[in-house]
């Protein structure tokens, strides 16, 4: 029996089930069943084989799966004090249950045996990885350690949750409690309408006159781009890159030093020099040194252009208006207003072709035409808000691929930022292939009275990395749940996800859905021209900023958390290198970086400039072959897309690309060869 089953329309998620307080009782009786199952693997009276003891393990748990992956889903996309609370006292429970596994001697035992033999086995690519994965996870997680340390391991493990999890709270608290409430018109001059009117419209809810802006991103990235008063933008962007730095119940200075000497004294205690190397052992970048030379040789490369572009924007800045002391708020401000100078192109232009829905739509049909797939929205499943959209996801013969979930405005107790997450794997189980059901969730700006939502370049590029994860996780087509979808390594994740960004600068692409809202006009080739022009603009320094946070978090990482006392001095030293603008005293970047404190991207943050090397790469062939060429669509499906983690992602790209990748498309792209 599948203990994974929940009674539901395809087994969907049943949020109605669930308050907040009915999720500890039902982890812990998870927990318990989950429990049973290894002790019954454990204590196994039969030899240890692939099947009784790595398969099982493999199997073992699903519903504690099903039921985590609901609760920090919501956690992230719907929070409320109630379920912060809860999170605080199930985080706990779960890092005890994972050691109970991880430590249990007999479990260590029956595995090593099994990996013993390996070589004896009969075992297809699938099985290796699965074993070897089993193996390590063992061995990584304190298995080979005595008594004494495995309790210490036990100790940090739950320390360390906690610890991120106060991270992500605080930076949410300082995230919302911060506002801009405006009443003089004077004070937004510049601001396009969609900007007005939301900030209108959340002012009008917040039982305000005038104009109110947030940290939210849709509402402070306007105001810093747009915004002619120099003094408020320099207030917004304050406001933002010092969220954790003030001195308050929310500040994180003491959460990352307690995180990363965590971090270190976990790596240490299981015999490696750092916690990057810990990490990197089990990614396509297998050691810090490989990643260091990587970020480096991009930034000599990038640092001449970003500085050329700097003194450029500069310059402009003085000859509009005077401004002779450039800073980081001036950034969106003047590089908008020059691209429209060079390019004649704004979002203002733009926005109307990118209605939200058009845009759905599209990523839909570019789905349908490279893979095969139709979206179908349905009402017959639980949803967690009003907000959020289900689809039915089937192939062309019409068989049930996935469940897809999309939720896209910001609201209080909804994270920043976008990402994909699932809840529920792919897998195969007794001759039954059981479905995955994703979700995509993003903070684009909202409809007004008067507009539709419509996306600017930049989220609808936004729209496509999260939609190309999407389909890694529905295309899975693994044996085991924990090889399946996005099971891959950190430095392979974001290939899917940015490669599919591609077909927004593509006019085969963008005439499937970029409509005028208003007139249904088909966006004119000379903005497509445009788009693709500008594609590089500024490159140069949004690559330095880039590269200055896969080395802040990299050395975050390498360095010996006994020598930091001080944050803010610690992170100036790590991007010295990369810092181009004057210092301001305010800002640090460390204190609200989620990818790494929080996220999974700890020691892991270089991928996003390692992965554009690899989608360049890619792209290259959609490009020579035609960008819907149903035989190079198919082969990144098969090889790409369908295997989760199943072998080794140098493997699957070169069965994909036929070699390995090269740098000179990125390169290329990004303006940055000489």
């Amino acid at each position: 029996m599948n203990e994974s089953v929940f009674s539901t329309p395809y087994e969907s998620a049943p949020f109605n089930d669930y308050k907040p307080e009915d999720f500890k009782p039902a982890i812990e009786k998870a927990i318990a069943e989950s429990l049973q199952g290894i002790q019954k693997i454990a204590n196994s009276k039969e030899k240890p084989t692939f099947k009784n003891t790595i398969e099982a393990l493999a199997y073992n748990g699903q519903k504690l799966s099903r039921i985590t992956s609901i609760f920090y889903n919501l956690s992230s996309a719907e929070t409320n004090p109630a379920l912060q609370k809860e999170a605080r006292n199930i985080a706990p429970l779960l890092s005890d249950y994972r050691n109970d596994i991880s430590l249990n001697a007999r479990l260590f035992a029956r595995v090593k045996k099994v990996y013993d033999q390996r070589h004896k086995l009969k075992l297809n690519p699938e099985e290796t990885t699965l074993l070897e994965k089993t193996y390590k996870g063992f061995a990584r997680n304190g298995a080979n350690l005595s008594e004494d340390k495995k309790q210490r391991l036990r100790e940090i493990d739950k320390q360390a949750s906690n610890a991120s999890l106060r991270f992500g709270e605080n930076v949410l608290a300082e995230t919302q409690a911060f506002e801009l409430h405006l009443t003089d018109a004077a004070d937004v001059k510049g601001l396009p309408d969609f900007a007005l009117q939301a900030a209108a419209q959340l002012a009008q809810k917040r039982g305000k006159q005038g104009w109110v802006f947030t940290l939210d991103i849709p509402s402070y990235g306007a105001f810093v781009k747009y915004a002619e008063n120099r003094e408020l933008r320099k207030k917004m962007y304050i406001a933002y890159a010092s969220r954790g730095f003030n001195g308050n119940a929310n500040d994180n200075q003491k959460n990352i030093l307690e995180i990363v000497a965590l971090r270190d004294e976990r790596a240490k205690l299981l015999g490696y020099e750092n916690y990057a190397t810990f990490v990197l052992e089990e990614r396509m970048a297998d050691t810090p040194k490989i990643v260091n030379d990587f970020l480096n040789d991009l930034l000599e490369k990038a640092k001449p252009a970003a500085q050329k572009e700097l003194d450029e924007l500069k310059n402009f800045a003085f000859e509009l208006d005077g401004i002779n002391d450039f800073q980081k708020w001036d950034f969106a401000f003047y590089s908008e207003k020059l691209k429209q100078k060079k390019f004649n192109l704004d979002d203002e232009k733009l926005k109307p072709y990118f209605k939200l829905e058009n845009a759905v739509n599209g990523m839909f049909k570019v789905a349908n035409l490279l893979y095969g797939l139709n979206f179908k929205k349905i009402d017959s499943v639980q949803k967690y808000h009003d907000e959020v959209d289900t689809y039915l996801v089937s192939d062309e013969k019409g068989n049930y691929v996935a469940l897809f979930y999309t939720d896209f405005f910001p609201r209080p107790g909804k994270r920043a930022g976008a990402w994909m997450n699932s809840f529920k794997n792919q897998y195969r189980q007794n001759g039954k292939d059981s479905r995955p059901h994703i979700t995509i969730v993003c903070n684009f700006t909202r409809p007004t009275q008067t507009q539709p939502s419509l996306l600017t370049f930049n989220e609808l590029r936004t729209l496509f990395h999260e939609f190309g994860h999407a389909l890694h996780g529905m295309l899975s087509e693994v044996t085991y749940p924990n090889l399946s979808g996005t099971s891959v390594s950190r430095d392979f994740v974001e290939l899917p996800s940015q490669l599919l960004e591609n077909w927004c600068t593509e006019k085969e692409a963008l005439s499937l859905f970029a409509t005028h809202y208003q007139t249904g006009e088909v966006i004119p080739m000379e903005l497509i021209q445009k788009i693709k022009e500008s594609s590089s603009f500024m490159e140069g320094l949004q690559t330095m900023r880039q590269l200055s946070f896969g080395m802040l978090d990299m050395a975050w990482h390498t360095a010996d958390p006994a020598t930091i006392t001080d944050v803010k001095t610690f992170e100036q030293q790590q991007v010295a290198k990369t810092e181009l603008y004057p210092e301001i005293p305010q800002a640090v970047t460390s204190t609200a970086f989620s990818h790494i404190f929080q996220g999974g991207y700890a020691a892991g943050y270089y991928s996003y400039k390692w992965s554009e090397v690899l989608d360049a790469d890619a792209f290259d062939f959609f490009l020579e072959k035609g960008i819907f060429n149903k035989e190079v669509a198919k082969s990144f499906k098969d090889n790409v897309l369908s295997k989760g983690g199943s072998e080794k992602p140098m493997t699957l790209y070169k069965r994909f690309r036929g070699k390995e990748p090269s740098p000179e498309a990125f390169l290329k792209r990004a303006g940055l060869l000489k």
